[in-house]
């Protein structure tokens, strides 16, 4: 068809050339959302890409510490580790569910300062360096 547009999907979970957090912000009701979407989950409107700041803080958490059934789960070399997943509160007034990259599970605190990068799959946070909180 001629003067048909075209949409190829992309992840808006995957890294992309630009740095950050790929989210979208709602034209009309100003609503910001991750992973971007092209409508706004609140109203409907229109929602504009935006990188997101990527700095915020632990909302909640909790530890998987037992292995997902296989198949379709196949355990690693050094077998199942126990890990943390939580929300983090970005600046951005939205909140990202990562995986919490920690040495130390006993040290994770609802409001610890963090940072979420993207990466394929599951976004990733990991404690914001002391004078970077609001980068």
């Amino acid at each position: 068809m001629a003067g048909a547009l075209i949409r190829v999907a992309v992840d808006p979970r995957s890294p992309t050339g630009t740095a950050g957090l790929q989210g979208a912000r709602c034209s009309d009701c100003s609503v910001t959302v991750y992973p971007a979407d092209d409508a706004c989950p609140r109203c409907g409107g229109p929602a504009d890409r935006t990188v997101l700041r990527g700095t915020g803080t632990l909302w909640t958490w909790t530890v998987q510490r037992y292995a997902p059934k296989s198949p379709p789960y196949q355990p690693p070399p050094g077998g199942f580790e126990p890990f943390a997943v939580g929300y983090v509160e970005l600046a951005d007034d939205v909140r990202v569910a990562a995986v919490l990259d920690l040495d130390d599970l006993d040290d994770i605190r609802i409001g610890m300062p963090l940072t979420v990068t993207a990466g394929h799959g599951v976004p990733r946070a990991r404690p914001t360096p002391p004078g970077e909180e609001r980068s």
